[in-house]
């Protein structure tokens, strides 16, 4: 496919528009042409405030935004068009944001030009690569109202009864995870900033004792956490946000299935007890990124209670099985976690973001307590006024649970579990299918919905199949129709699927096996031809 070019137009004239009063103050030059000036001006503006007044702009301004939207989608032939940063960034970069088109049309049209026509469409069933899902209706209902609103979910007098939803919903997934009945949690950003949460808890709570300034600093340098050597990348990012030692995180070994060893981790404990080192948390993962698999979690537990260690369980990809109607027992031993991770935006087919970090006893969220008597002062504590920013990184928030509460109420659980168990099962399907395939090369079979594999060139080694597959997966997302992601493992480069759309049927993934076939294989016999044509010395 050739990736489509986009004609620049020179720009308009710029519109005359009066000079502003003087007030003695000289504004910026690019700003100069568009202040506001006159009382029909300012009128103006303040009508693209949503208010009473200007609901009837606000219907037709969002229907024509949903309805560009909905022709988009329903065009959409491939998950993408391959378009490069180089071919965009010209057209992004033109756009003079000091100059208004004055119109919500003429907006979406350009929109049309810098976003729409070249995103990328997670709803396609080509699209297999990362950790992204298409999303229900009713969650765009709910995005679509919690703009609107704006509440701010950090103080009651803010949100109201957006606080209590919240709340409600955290109740219900702590439910779901078995944490009983002094669990709490609160709505995160993503995995990465709930697992960050989860360790600055586990990291007071380990320097609990450590009542003076100077034994802190003792302590610190000396806390470890072990995860697994399959495990996220947030994990080791936290620990350096949290002030540990470079050498803070070990990761700890797997089996064949790509699951951390409990063996290992117990040996671990150990030898750190033995260096004076002080495990402060041990991650667990239910759904790896590349491989899905779930650490053994009941073993894990077992451990952890022995031996007096914090236990998170990074449930971001996993999370789908909480409402699974086949599979919830694959998830057993989470109920007994100190902390866990949930991302809604995975595997419950919400939109960015909603994630949820959830705890066994909600004391330990006073770790993420500041008072200040402008926003949450002390008093409102005894008043019982519940102020979600007293268990929050964030301050200002997102009234984000909005969009599962609507998905429940108009779904239900059961039928989001249904939509996870279909795409474990296409993945099954899938493995199947490549790992009957005498061109490639399969790895573990994943307890979710990823496949990782690479393509094999007949007789070639390691370098060169990795540029072949390499350079698969990049012909690939720039002919558009297929999108795959990549990993190493064992340091070698394959290729990856990762499958979160219940559309995806195994004939997409043949397709999309034969397009990766032909890439790697057209490489394969050019650089061939060109070593036989390379003149030698």
């Amino acid at each position: 496919m050739t990736v489509p070019t986009y004609p620049v137009e020179p720009d308009p004239p710029a519109p005359a528009v009066p000079a502003p009063p003087s007030t003695g103050i000289l504004p910026p030059a690019s700003a100069a042409a568009v202040l506001p000036s006159t009382a029909a001006e300012k009128s103006a503006a303040r009508a693209q405030l949503l208010h009473d007044g200007s609901v009837e702009q606000y219907r037709r301004t969002i229907a024509a935004g949903v309805d560009r939207v909905a022709r988009r989608v329903a065009a959409v032939d491939r998950p993408g068009t391959g378009v490069t940063p180089a071919e965009l960034a010209p057209l992004v970069d033109r756009v003079d944001l000091d100059r208004p088109l004055g119109d919500a049309g003429a907006a979406l049209d350009e929109l049309e030009d810098v976003y729409l026509r070249d995103a990328v469409w997670f709803h396609h069933p080509r699209y297999l690569a990362h950790l992204n899902c298409p999303v229900v209706i009713p969650a765009l209902l709910g995005e679509a109202v919690l703009s609107a609103v704006n509440s701010s979910l950090d103080t009651w007098d803010q949100s109201a009864g957006a606080t209590l939803i919240e709340r409600r919903l955290i109740d219900w997934t702590a439910e779901r995870i078995g944490l009983g009945p002094e669990a709490d949690g609160v709505f995160t950003s993503g995995g990465s900033q709930s697992n960050l949460q989860a360790l600055l808890l586990a990291r007071e709570e380990a320097c609990a004792d450590a009542t003076t300034p100077a034994a802190r600093a003792e302590l610190l340098p000396r806390l470890r956490v072990l995860t697994s050597a399959a495990g996220h990348f947030s994990v080791q990012k936290s620990a350096k946000l949290l002030g540990l030692a470079p050498d803070a995180v070990i990761a700890v070994s797997t089996d064949a299935q790509r699951r951390i060893r409990p063996a290992a981790v117990r040996d671990e404990i150990t030898r750190c007890r033995q260096a004076g080192q002080v495990v402060m948390a041990v991650v667990g993962t239910a759904g790896t990124t590349d491989f899905g698999s779930i650490d053994p979690l009941i073993d894990l537990a077992g451990i952890c209670a022995a031996a007096g260690v914090w236990l998170h369980v990074d449930a971001a990809y996993g999370c789908g099985l909480l409402v699974s109607p086949t599979r919830r027992r694959l998830l057993d031993g989470i109920e007994r976690a100190d902390s866990v991770t949930v991302d809604y935006h995975k595997s419950f087919f919400q939109p960015v973001s909603s994630s949820a970090l959830l705890v066994r006893d909600r004391q330990v969220l006073r770790h993420a307590t500041y008072h200040a008597d402008y926003l949450n002062p002390a008093r409102m504590v005894e008043q019982q006024i519940p102020n979600q920013v007293d268990k929050s990184l964030q301050t200002t928030r997102r009234f984000d649970a909005l969009k599962l509460w609507l998905t429940l109420r108009v779904m239900g659980p059961d039928a989001l579990g249904a939509l996870f168990d279909e795409v474990v099962d296409r993945a099954a399907d899938a493995w199947q299918l490549v790992s009957e395939d005498p061109r490639f090369e399969v790895v573990t079979r994943s307890q979710l919905s990823t496949v990782v594999f690479r393509y094999l060139p007949t007789g070639a080694g390691r370098e060169f199949t990795d540029a072949a597959n390499l350079h698969a997966r990049e012909a690939l997302a720039a002919s558009g129709l297929a999108v795959v992601a990549g990993t190493r493992v064992d340091g070698r480069h394959f290729l990856k699927f990762t499958l979160l759309n219940p559309a995806t049927t195994v004939d997409d993934v043949g397709h999309v096996l034969e397009l990766i076939a032909g890439h790697a294989g057209r490489y394969v016999r050019e650089r061939a031809a060109a070593d036989l044509t390379c003149p030698v010395g």
